[in-house]
């Protein structure tokens, strides 16, 4: 009997409290290919007999995978769980199967009554009937122990504790549980769930701005000239080196001359105009060179493009476009469809601000002006864009515009392209950025930035890992252009290794903008988190060469990072973290778990000082049994410790920031 999923009927054994269902079964639940995660729900009858349970995956092509059995969970009152793993992308489904099972009924009570000597002969001859009706379903190698234990039961000649014997045999136990009979069965679900490709739920994100990268000043001119796709190809084999497999870049497109903004977000006015050599802003999207669809002329062409799209392949790395729904008064669009945009009291067209910041150069699209040609016209631009081989965005505060045209839009592209991918950068209230990611975003930019002190890490860590992990992936960027915590601009280049550690293990999806592996950390002004002549707004050149060959780069400690990440299944999985006690308010511990593979992280969240303390293990959650040794190798020094469930850890910031073991061996 199925029940339906949104009525009120339950089954005859009744199933709530599900999980991964997202707002009831309204969205899908999110997995990706080859992820193991939990399904659990809380499953119950009336009065006192046995139930069982299994979770049955259905694939997007409509068949039932083998029932996975759920087990019982501790410290919960009838709660059941299992782990089950999806293994292609698409549409699948899931329901709670659930039975009365008289074989464990009868197994349970059979051993409290006859060693009571209440109902003993009754008691052999219910079983009596029950492994009869067994021994028809189990395979016929295990036909002679259900035979053979029948004849024990019946056997009134032999002494009642040989017969109990008999019934309790772990041979027979294991036949009840591998080969119920299910009496009373019925189902609960399906819930949805889709899977997506691996890199959803795995990658390592790296950004940088291509015009910076080959940019010099004109010896003749004094002028600042733009790097190209061609120069900014140069870096592509640096980037992957570091062992990164997304190469994001802010938009591409032509910059607006109307409105444009010089060095440090410096406004134009009609008394003070744009300087001929300020490059502007790349989020101030059109000019006569074009909008969404075209590339700026001073990086190249869209043939130059795809050419560093496939070098960028060759690399194996996947290159990620800025998605930026806006315009600059310059825009083609501005022309063309006035109407999407807003226009105040005075007859102007209202720009972006988000008091007290304000962005002149900046037309925000009001959505509610000709839905469908916007709708339209967005869908076009990436399709457009998927053609010359992105298969990622990076999209622009998607909070400021309406959910509906998220759910549309990303819909139809799942409809024709599923595997291409979106992060939402909204940096925004909890419903919103949950319901972002509800509606179809694969990643979200989160909070890790803001989250610095311990107790704030270890509440987010569990929060991202367990309260929302099955419907948010967030994406751990340890900074953006937009955003320079404070912890890095007072911290020095230890804060710089602690927040790439905790971003490339707390979390399977991180990113690092490119200039914090040289630890730039000036910002604008204090209290600000914008940097010092912030690459929004002008080319910033870099000496990656000079800077490695002083030893001022952190590149060895990210690649070294990323090697990790690849290594070990544990660290690419988002819902298996464990968080462990420390007796120092600075150190965090905590643990990423996998089959066959189990990582420790032990943390020091201080870069001014160095700390020592006791970690305390919660060994159970490692699937180990108190009082156990275990063999842990630091990953980042390749030093070797015996560890228990009580151990002591120095970490000096100025040395080693943290350990991050690789469990060896567990006697």
């Amino acid at each position: 009997m199925a029940n339906d999923t949104f009525g009120i009927p339950v089954g005859r054994i009744p199933v709530m409290g599900v999980t991964p269902v997202v707002e009831g079964g309204r969205f899908p639940a999110k997995a990706a290919v080859g992820e193991t995660f939990e399904v659990s729900a809380t499953v119950f009858r009336e009065g006192h007999d046995q139930l069982g349970c299994d979770v049955v995956l259905t694939d997007p092509g409509g068949a039932e995978r083998p029932p996975v059995r759920m087990r019982p969970l501790e410290d919960t009152v009838n709660g059941y769980a299992a782990d089950v793993t999806v293994d292609e992308p698409g549409a699948w489904g899931f329901a709670i199967s659930t039975w009365s099972d008289p074989l464990a009924t009868w197994s349970h009570d059979a051993g409290i009554k006859i060693r009571a000597g209440v109902d003993t002969e009754l008691m052999f001859t219910e079983g009596v009937l029950l492994l009869e009706r067994l021994e028809k379903q189990v395979p016929k190698t295990a036909r002679r122990t259900v035979k053979d234990t029948v004849k024990a039961l019946k056997d009134t000649r032999r002494p009642v504790e040989v017969r109990l014997a008999a019934a309790e045999d772990p041979a027979l136990l294991r036949l009840f549980h591998e080969h119920p009979l299910r009496d009373l069965a019925s189902s609960d679900g399906p819930y949805p769930l889709y899977v997506d490709r691996r890199r959803a739920l795995f990658s390592s994100w790296y950004e940088f701005f291509p015009r910076s990268e080959g940019a010099h000043t004109d010896p003749t001119l004094g002028a600042p000239v733009s790097g190209t796709f061609a120069t900014a190809a140069e870096r592509i084999p640096a980037v992957a080196a570091m062992g990164f497999d997304v190469l994001y870049l802010p938009p591409i497109h032509p910059i607006g001359e109307v409105n444009r903004k010089g060095p440090n977000n410096t406004p134009s006015t009609a008394e003070a105009p744009a300087h001929p050599d300020w490059v502007g802003s790349p989020w101030a999207i059109g000019s006569e060179a074009g909008g969404h669809d075209a590339v700026h002329p001073a990086l190249g062409t869209l043939a130059d493009f795809d050419a560093f799209v496939a070098r960028a392949e060759e690399h194996g790395l996947e290159v990620a476009l800025d998605f930026a729904l806006q315009a600059t008064p310059d825009h083609p669009w501005v022309t063309e469809h006035p109407e999407w945009f807003t226009t105040r009291a005075d007859g102007t067209i209202a720009y972006a601000e988000n008091p007290p910041k304000k962005y002149q150069d900046i037309y925000p699209i009001n959505f509610d002006n000709d839905p469908a040609g916007i709708y339209a016209e967005s869908l076009r631009v990436v399709r457009h864009w998927v053609s010359h081989g992105v298969r990622i965005f990076r999209v622009d505060n998607p909070h400021t515009k309406p959910l509906h045209f998220w759910q549309w839009l990303l819909g139809e592209v799942r409809r024709t392209d599923p595997d291409v991918l979106f992060l939402s950068e909204a940096f925004t209230r909890p419903p919103m950025m949950q319901a972002l990611a509800k509606v179809g975003f694969h990643q979200s930019y989160s909070y890790f930035t803001w989250r610095t002190t311990k107790e704030e890490i270890e509440s987010y860590l569990q929060e991202v890992s367990h309260d929302t992990g099955h419907f948010l992936r967030p994406n751990f960027f340890v900074n953006t252009p937009d955003i320079l915590h404070a912890f890095l601009q007072h911290g020095g280049p230890p804060a710089f290794r602690i927040r790439a550690v905790l971003a490339a293990t707390g979390s399977s999806n991180w990113g690092v903008y490119s200039g914090f592996e040289l630890h730039e950390g000036v910002a604008l002004k204090p209290g600000s988190e914008e940097y010092l002549d912030s690459e929004k707004y002008q080319l910033r050149p870099r000496d990656w060469a000079a800077a490695e060959q002083e030893g001022r780069s952190l590149a060895p400690l990210l690649t070294r990072l990323n090697e990790i990440r690849r290594a070990h299944p544990a660290l690419q999985q988002l819902r298996d973290l464990t968080v462990h006690r420390s007796d120092d308010p600075h150190i965090v511990v905590f643990s990423k778990h996998a089959p066959g593979d189990t990582v420790i992280v032990v943390l020091n969240l201080d870069p001014y000082g160095a700390h020592e303390t006791m970690a305390h293990l919660d060994l159970p959650a490692l699937g180990l049994e108190p009082g156990s040794q275990l063999t842990v190798r630091d990953e980042l020094s390749g030093n070797t410790w015996q560890w228990g469930e009580h151990n002591y850890v120095r970490l000096d910031p100025g040395d080693e920031v943290a350990h991050v073991f690789a469990v060896r061996s567990a006697p």
